[in-house]
């Protein structure tokens, strides 16, 4: 018996040693992102994990944490900048705090669809941009999207930008954005993301833009009663990684990071399309009120000064490349 004691307390140590080895040579990757679980974020980053532990047969999984459990995405990507998150996937509003030369991307009716929009960012313009951003401290894995934004509101049908004069309206903090809404007089709020249910339940803002993929399942009908398809900027996203993180992988698994971004951004932009066909009933059948005939041009007009503040700093070349992509 003393015998089969000692064999089975070995068997458990050495089970327990075996489980320890394995978890260490476990990699777990962190991603933190400001939407739920089944948005377009969660949906993209939750193939992201498919692939990436296809790829590693187990040794390689990500962890999400999603909503804005980590704060904003300001806040995330500080974080991934210094190395104390190893990933993060962002709309780009905040990017230019960080990449000045990413202000190019949030410059309103800059884009004419999402063929332009996606062939732009999947080609050299695109991959210029993302050495971009590396050199700023970051591995830029990927662009994907949020898709076209348009206006919701509390107040009233927006047909003209001067429907939205004096309105309190929520930005990203982002220059091209506020100079933008400020020049169509509005009454634009930089805020997180992860602060504006609320402040429009109780509210502090009248109104907020967003693409349909993210009014959607943000639940914005709740508390906003007119949506107007304004189509004025189109928001991309952008997949980053902590440079350190990038460097403690093998050769190896950076490959297989890589091809899980690729993947994610396919399901991504698979959802937009998705929520861009079927969203607008889904909301209209929650109560809001649409506006779906637009004319753009007085909008066009109004927000020339956010080029001029553009251009003034970087030229109007990227600009020109980008137009007749």
């Amino acid at each position: 018996m003393h015998l089969r004691a000692l064999l089975a307390t070995a068997a458990v140590i050495g089970f327990a040693a075996t489980a320890a080895v394995e978890a260490e040579a476990q990699t777990v990757i962190e991603v933190g992102h400001a939407t739920t679980l089944d948005s377009h974020y969660g949906m993209g980053m939750t193939r992201f994990g498919e692939v990436l532990e296809e790829l590693s047969g187990g040794q390689m999984t990500l962890v999400q944490h999603p909503a804005a459990a980590l704060g904003g995405e300001r806040e995330m990507i500080e974080a991934v900048q210094i190395g104390a998150l190893d990933m993060v996937i962002s709309s780009t509003g905040p990017l230019p705090n960080f990449v000045a030369e990413t202000q190019v991307l949030d410059l309103p009716f800059l884009f004419r669809d999402y063929d332009h929009a996606r062939g732009v960012l999947d080609g050299e313009i695109g991959q210029e941009l993302l050495a971009t951003v590396d050199a700023a401290g970051f591995k830029a894995l990927a662009w994907t999207e949020n898709g076209f934004r348009h206006i919701t509101n509390s107040q009233r049908p927006v047909h003209t930008p001067e429907d939205l004069a004096g309105m309190k309206i929520r930005t990203m903090e982002n220059p091209i954005h506020l100079r933008a809404f400020e020049a169509m007089g509005a009454a634009p709020t930089p805020m997180s993301f992860a602060e504006l249910f609320t402040a429009l339940q109780q509210g502090v803002v009248d109104a907020q833009e967003n693409p349909i993929v993210v009014i959607s399942v943000s639940n914005f009908a709740e508390v906003q009663d007119h949506l107007s398809l304004t189509g004025h900027l189109y928001s991309p996203a952008i997949i980053l990684m902590s440079e350190s993180r990038w460097s403690s992988l093998s050769e190896e698994e950076q490959g297989w990071v890589t091809e899980a971004a690729a993947a994610s951004v396919e399901v991504t932009r698979a959802r937009v399309n998705e929520l861009e066909d079927t969203g607008i009933d889904g909301l209209i059948e929650k109560g809001m009120a649409v506006v779906t005939e637009i004319d753009k041009e007085p909008f066009q007009a109004a927000v020339a000064p956010a080029y001029d503040a553009y251009t003034e700093r970087f030229g109007d070349a990227l600009i020109e490349r980008i137009e007749s992509y």
